[in-house]
């Protein structure tokens, strides 16, 4: 997450501070009045203000921000000066709160004196979040003011604003902390401000405190700061967080601009961290790391997220987007500069997770209910919902076609120049392409800048020989939705290529198919490897259709190499039966990164019922001479989402096919693995994955060793050091007996680790008992033993038990206005609820459930995309069984016999 802008107050046990600011652009001004008006009576005045975004009229220059907090009785006060530049004549000033007592107000002149010997009125719009300060007195356009706010609010119990949280120590004492999470629009609950992005200003803050407490905010002091008994596991973050601190500085040649960068855990914490200028803050899980308990997948996660919010000190905090419709140009960024540091700084951690990041883009993005990386968002909940898969997966995915595309010198220095040509401003869509483009205005190029006319930047850049206009190009990707598949067939000596919108859920056969299809163009940077040569052929496709020569003598192609582009390839004709052939007769001539995304794509393809399930399942056939884990996992994925399904749906035949299927083809990969934290980052990730599938396809050998390893654990006392990779499947196979249940649950309570108790959780989860699982949900509402910021994930887990699939769901329709207002309309939390229970759904009967409970709840779930999104995969399940469980079952039956 992110930034610069607000006001970002960490306050541990203690207290704590981060500074920001934020706001957007908008309509007109309130009127403007041309002479001095009488004091009015509060009952007189009505709200001068409609729109959701604030006027545009009086612009925030600095805050000085007073907080006394009262971790005794749970609240606090506070006062507010904020320094204004107003615009025009107006009687109003206009800004956010939202559940704050605002006790008085007062607006002073440039010398601090008083403009009015009255209480000034308070008007407050709910509905807005916003109030109204009137003063009797004309502000003058040109001319600054002070505005002197007195408020108070308790600590909240959720996880935004200025929030209250807990920890307990190793000797059992439950300690009381204070913080602060304001993206993207929480600020307004802590303190009375303009909470937009273009409303950026500098802060000073103050926090009244015992001597007993710490505060820590934005500026000085220099750690890592987590609960006492867990600094232990601090030690790697900050190694990793000063390492990759370096590397960014080199990389966008700026330095770092603050004197100090902490890194805080906080107990409770709804995202993953949040990158507030010189004080980010993290879920424990993505900061601490116990080597002791944390796995191979553990180490690399806390690194990704630790590059993405020191990555945010530059985009996002140095250069903010002016509104949220761009939120892409600071989570995309962060997101795709996570691969770029980790890739440099930390080579050993390297398993080329891009790949992930996009294939789950493009699951996202070939739904119907998907939309383009800039969206109009104006409500609170619509610019919560931003926050999702199109902005951080889809916007690095294009940034690295783009870096691609222009080669990794030209993309690096047209950041840097975004970056300083905007620096401690805002930005939008256009400004990027400009700076990568080295595009300037008149008055830039007049002058003598070092940048060129936006006709003559066109002209600088050639693709396969081909000037470019960035601008055009790139808005194909970023202004319009979803992601394309080009069909490509051999005719003679040329590639005849094909553009489409490639959508899962309605087939070209449909009588909706042309106008899903209606006004869709991309500009794609292909990029294509035959089997007559080692080069990499470019070509920019601007057409729906077109062709390129390849020659006569051409044996394979095989387009989008690496998967450098954002884009599906369908191979026509016999295209794909050549490349299977190939990988079966020398699978190495395609690179890893080639062979995973010809299993991906073909996957796809059988979804969207444009190639046969057989085909597809061909492809893998040669895995077992597969030595690279990418590929292995790609594939090995598809066949356990394919068990997990027939298993949810209780079809015994093709279950138990499947099961045996897949332990009998990979059993020698199987046999090989050990039961230790030996080998390669890509090695151990590849043993989590392989035990914890045999175990739970009931491989005999994988279950008695478990077991074995469960008995020797609990025998211990739990002093015995399980192997980080395997214990999550140790305790799994452990959990399925009432007293190791019973056991794990009350290590957890124990545990201080909160990685260890991830895994925990996630056993506990597994159980076949439905008595456990409602035990479980039961502890997750109540938010004591179970923390309130798990619960989300504790309910997805749920969900994904087969024999909690119902459960889960009927718990969500159950507590859903408890569930809102723990987490927040459009929050990650209720999105990841919603997409994680209905999309274990596979039947008519299901979506009619999931429809008529939405339309129970329309006034919330007409404010949210992810209800559209959760209907449309339900929709994709229920299309898959019919195109394709009959040959899977065929298949199987074959490949058994």
């Amino acid at each position: 997450m992110f930034w610069v802008r607000f006001l970002v107050l960490a306050l541990l046990s203690q207290a704590g501070v981060t500074q920001t600011s934020s706001s957007p652009t908008h309509a007109s001004a309130p009127p403007n009045p041309t002479e001095e008006q009488p004091p009015l009576n509060t009952g007189s005045l009505s709200f001068p203000w409609s729109h959701l975004r604030l006027p545009e009229n009086i612009v925030p220059l600095h805050y000085h921000l007073l907080l006394h907090p009262n971790l005794t009785i749970l609240s606090y006060i506070g006062t507010v000066r904020i320094e204004l530049q107003v615009q025009n004549n107006t009687n109003w000033v206009v800004l956010h709160s939202k559940g704050l007592r605002i006790t008085t107000a007062t607006v002073l002149d440039q010398n601090l004196a008083h403009l009015s010997d009255q209480v000034l009125p308070v008007l407050h719009n709910p509905t807005h979040e916003q109030v109204a300060i009137f003063s009797p007195r004309v502000l003058t356009g040109g001319q600054k003011y002070f505005l002197l706010l007195e408020f108070g609010a308790e600590l909240g119990e959720g996880f935004y604003g200025f929030y209250r949280s807990t920890y307990r120590t190793s000797t059992g004492e439950m300690r009381t902390l204070a913080s602060t999470h304001f993206e993207p629009t929480s600020a307004r609950m802590a303190f009375p401000c303009f909470d937009e992005p273009s409303f950026k200003a500098n802060y000073s803050i103050s926090i009244r405190r015992s001597p007993a407490h710490t505060a820590l905010s934005n500026m000085p002091v220099v750690s890592v700061y987590a609960a006492p008994e867990k600094w232990e596991q601090t030690h790697y973050a900050l190694k990793a967080a000063v390492k990759l601190l370096e590397f960014y500085e080199k990389y966008f040649n700026i330095s770092y601009p603050l004197p100090k960068q902490d890194l805080v855990a906080i107990p409770d914490f709804q995202s993953g961290a949040m990158e507030n200028w010189g004080l980010i803050t993290f879920r424990e899980t993505s900061l601490l790391y116990d080597p002791t308990t944390s796995s191979a997948s553990d180490r690399l996660w806390v690194t990704k997220v630790i590059a993405h919010e020191l990555a945010h000190q530059w985009f996002g905090n140095l250069v903010t987007m002016k509104w949220w419709n761009d939120i892409w140009l600071n989570e995309g960024f962060a997101t795709y500069m996570e691969y770029i540091s980790v890739d440099t700084t930390y080579p050993k951690l390297r398993v080329d997770y891009l790949l992930d990041t996009c294939f789950v883009a493009i699951g996202r993005d070939s739904l119907n209910s998907s939309r383009p990386i800039s969206s109009v968002a104006e409500s609170p909940t619509q610019i919560k919902e931003m926050f999702d898969t199109v902005s951080y997966n889809k916007g690095a995915c294009v940034l690295h076609m783009l870096r691609h595309y222009l080669t990794d010198q030209v993309f690096q220095i047209g950041i840097m120049r975004y970056l300083r040509r905007y620096s401690y401003s805002n930005a939008r869509n256009q400004d990027l392409w400009d700076s990568v483009a080295n595009t300037c205005s008149e008055e830039e190029f007049t002058s003598g800048g070092h940048c060129y006319s936006n006709s003559q930047a066109a002209k600088n850049y050639l693709y396969a020989g081909e000037h470019l206009d960035l601008t055009t190009m790139m808005n194909t990707w970023t202004l319009q939705t979803g992601v394309p598949l080009v069909t490509v067939a051999r005719q003679g000596s040329r590639l005849v290529l094909k553009q489409e919108r490639f959508l899962r859920t309605t087939h070209p056969s449909d009588p909706a198919w042309p106008s899903l299809q209606q006004g869709y163009l991309w500009h794609i940077p292909l990029t294509y490897r035959t089997d007559t040569s080692s080069s990499i052929h470019r070509h920019l496709m601007t057409t729906l259709t077109d062709s390129v020569e390849v020659g006569e003598e051409v044996g394979w192609v095989k387009v989008n190499v690496d998967m450098a582009g954002y884009y599906l390839v369908h191979y026509d004709g016999p295209g794909w039966d050549d490349l299977i052939q190939l990988l079966k007769d020398n699978h190495t001539a395609l690179s890893f990164m080639d062979r995973t995304h010809l299993i991906h794509n073909a996957f796809q393809l059988t979804t969207a019922g444009r190639l046969s399930l057989d085909k597809a399942l061909d492809l893998i056939g040669y895995l077992r001479s597969e030595s690279h884990t990418v590929p292995l996992l790609q594939g090995l994925a598809y066949l356990e989402a394919f068990y997990r399904m027939v298993e949810r749906m209780d079809i015994p035949d093709v279950t138990h096919n499947l099961s045996t299927y897949i332990l009998w083809y990979f059993r020698g990969v199987i046999d090989r693995q050990t039961w230790s934290d030996k080998g390669s980052v890509s090695e151990r990730r590849l043993r989590s994955e392989l035990l914890s599938l045999a175990c739970h396809l009931g491989d005999l050998s994988c279950l008695e060793q478990a077991q074995r390893s469960f008995t020797h654990w609990l025998d211990s006392n739990s002093t015995l050091s399980l192997p980080a990779d395997v214990t999550e499947t140790v305790y799994s196979v452990g959990a399925q007996e009432d007293s190791g249940w019973a056991s794990l649950l009350h290590i957890y309570t124990l545990s201080l680790s909160e990685t260890h108790k991830h895994k925990i959780l996630s056993a506990l989860a597994s159980s076949r008992d439905t008595n456990k699982l409602h035990r479980l949900l039961e502890l997750g509402l109540e938010g004591e033993v179970i923390r309130t910021q798990d619960l989300d994930s504790l309910i997805v887990m749920v969900a994904r038990n087969p024999r909690g699939h119902h459960l889960a769901w009927s718990y969500v329709q159950k507590y859903w206005s408890t569930l809102v207002d723990k987490f927040q309309l459009g929050s990650f939390s209720i999105r990841n609820i919603i997409i994680g229970t209905t999309g274990q759904f596979f039947s008519t009967e299901e979506l009619t459930e999931v429809r008529v409970f939405f339309e129970s709840i329309h006034e919330q779930a007409s404010q949210l995309r992810v209800t559209q999104v959760a209907m449309d995969n339900i929709q994709k399940n229920i299309l898959w069984l019919q195109r394709n469980l009959g040959t899977l079952r065929s298949w199987l039956d074959q490949q058994i016999d």
